[in-house]
């Protein structure tokens, strides 16, 4: 009898340019925005957005990862004046995760 063990691997695609170019674990997927978290380019959002991301990233569905990827893309400023209440967040962004960021904020 053979002893074959069978794992799953979730993957996500992600596309640039219209063309799928990177296959990228969750799990790989999930290091890269930590990393990026932690070097967004101001100290004050490295530090905000790195505990988060080393804090919640792992308890997040795919779907909120995608979320947190939008926030990330829209720039440090515009993260850390929206987490403030100095300028008011999109209502596209203005979601499950950026209310756990915020909250996340309170308690530093």
């Amino acid at each position: 009898m053979s002893n074959r063990h069978y794992v799953t691997i979730r993957v996500k695609f992600i596309q640039y340019d219209d063309k799928f170019k990177i296959m990228e674990t969750r799990e790989k997927r999930i290091r890269r925005l930590i990393y990026q978290s932690s070097y967004t380019g101001t100290l004050e959002t490295d530090l905000l957005l790195g505990q988060f991301a080393n804090r919640y990233l792992m308890k997040l569905k795919d779907e909120q990862l995608d979320d947190y990827e939008a926030l990330l893309a829209q720039g440090d400023q515009n993260i850390l004046a929206w987490v403030r209440g100095d300028l008011q967040i999109p209502a596209n962004l203005n979601g499950m995760v950026f209310s756990l960021i915020k909250d996340f904020s309170t308690k530093l």
